[in-house]
């Protein structure tokens, strides 16, 4: 068996009004039909799953874990992206991430945040409740407008943003403690957690709070030109979550990482379905076992160029053939000398 679980898929990329993408039982007959083991729930899409009824009921709850296992599946994660998107948001941005939000709570931003707050404390009671132990979401941002220095941030901006920061989300961190869930916080440009640093500047500004954890995407590090492979040798303790997301990064003479304002199709840097793209997910995965991750290995398919329906068909198998069955011994213990402390001091001459 490999310690890493999978094939898992994230649904927010295939709901839609039509069958059979329109309700969590067609949806999860689907992707268990293309070999998927397990579904990763994003907790703002009513037509697949209703967070507050969840949170309310736990005969919904039940109802819930049983259209998933008559499917064959399990539950890898519950998603708030969106929501965590909107517990920090710059008034540059309100607009834009009000379509995130209820119209109850549209051009109010602090009853818009209060609202995100109340979805993250009922993820984290409901997580427990459904049996999880990882649960994804972003950050949100207050600095993220601030990225490229011009005009020169001023002196002590950055550490106000990431104390404010901490101060909103060291309550919900709290909330995912008493429910023994890792709150794993996928890193994305946009949010002010995107990349090691940011990472680390929120840690101190939690206390190294425990459950304040990674949902490691290499993705979006491609895009940013980060060494993704050496993020796992160092952060590897924190990485509680996985998207397999491809992509690929071809910088030209007119435009680079930041992109040009173009679309997806012509930035150089953009996401691709599992194996189109340049990432190295051999190695990925064998870091990843060699460093004892055994949370769902699931895929978030995005790509500007692919059908969505073919890159879920080709995505349970690539997983598949990417997961490492580790060994129950040693490949050199046929030459195994034993145990002998007599023999290992004289081998030392002692």
């Amino acid at each position: 068996m490999s310690q890493i679980k999978g094939p898992g898929i994230f649904l927010a990329q295939f709901c839609q009004d039509d069958a059979p993408f329109n309700n969590l039982t067609s949806i999860c007959q689907w992707v268990a039909d293309l070999g998927y083991k397990a579904v990763q729930i994003p907790t703002w899409e009513k037509r697949l799953f209703d967070l507050k009824l969840a949170y309310q009921s736990q005969t919904y709850c039940d109802d819930v874990k049983g259209i998933i296992a008559d499917a064959g599946l399990s539950i890898s994660e519950l998603s708030t992206h969106l929501q965590g998107q909107l517990v920090a948001v710059h008034p540059a941005y309100d607009k834009q991430f009000d379509a995130f939000a209820p119209d109850e709570v549209k051009n109010k931003p602090q009853a818009r945040a209060q609202w995100a707050v109340e979805q993250l404390s009922m993820a984290a009671k409901v997580s427990q409740t459904l049996g999880l132990n990882a649960h994804a979401t972003f950050s949100g941002a207050l600095l993220w407008q601030t990225t490229y220095p011009w005009p020169q941030r001023p002196a002590g901006l950055v550490e106000e943003g990431f104390k404010e920061l901490g101060k909103r989300w060291l309550p919900l961190l709290n909330k995912f403690e008493d429910a023994g869930v890792d709150l794993c916080y996928e890193l994305h440009p946009g949010e002010d957690l995107h990349d090691g640093v940011t990472f680390e500047r929120f840690l101190a500004a939690t206390g190294d709070h425990a459950r304040a954890n990674i949902l490691y995407d290499p993705s979006h590090f491609v895009l940013q030109q980060l060494d993704y492979l050496a993020f796992i040798d160092i952060y590897h303790e924190r990485i509680k979550a996985f998207h397999v997301k491809d992509a690929e990064f071809r910088p030209n003479g007119r435009s680079g990482v930041y992109g040009g304002y173009q679309d997806w199709q012509q930035r150089p840097g953009r996401f691709r379905s599992l194996g189109d793209g340049q990432i190295d997910f051999k190695q990925i995965f064998s870091k990843l076992t060699q460093y004892g991750f055994d949370g769902w290995a699931v895929l978030e398919w995005e790509c500007c160029l692919k059908h969505p329906a073919d890159g879920a068909k080709e995505g349970a198998p690539f997983i598949e053939q990417h997961l490492i069955r580790t060994p129950e011994y040693a490949f050199d213990d046929f030459a195994s000398s034993g145990v002998d402390e007599s023999l290992n001091r004289s081998i030392l001459g002692l």
